[in-house]
């Protein structure tokens, strides 16, 4: 009777290609936080226009726009840092290891979370 092998962590090939993946997402990620500090920065130099229109119903939904593209700038980058911290588990050979279960987390999960840190079994358990 053979015994099953279970893999407990993902060898060299697999991380370069998962590694492949990430260092694309951030470089697509920064462009994007590049383009949204770029609106903020441009949506700051319509000063004049504001002080001939006054206070009126413009001037709130400017504000409000300002306030979702911070937010966003604010989501990208820590969903930036997520994606960092996902190279340095590759680099400690930590990576695609559940920090609930312990178990490996499957590829197609990694493929479509790549910074995920949990199997979807953990992550449906969670109260």
């Amino acid at each position: 009777m053979q015994q099953e092998i279970i893999k407990t962590k993902y060898n060299d090939s697999e991380l370069q290609e998962f590694k492949d993946l990430i260092v694309e997402k951030i470089r697509i990620a920064r462009e994007e936080l590049y383009e949204l500090a770029g609106s903020l920065s441009s949506a700051n130099t319509n000063g004049d226009e504001a002080a001939i229109a006054g206070k009126t119903l413009e001037d709130g939904s400017a504000t409000y726009e300002k306030e979702q593209t911070n937010q966003l700038a604010a989501r990208q980058k820590k969903f930036i840092e997520q994606l960092e911290g996902a190279l340095t588990r590759i680099e400690n050979k930590t990576y695609g290891i559940c920090r609930s279960t312990g178990k490996l987390i499957p590829k197609e999960r990694l493929r479509a979370v790549p910074h995920t840190t949990q199997s979807m079994e953990a992550k449906l358990s969670q109260p």
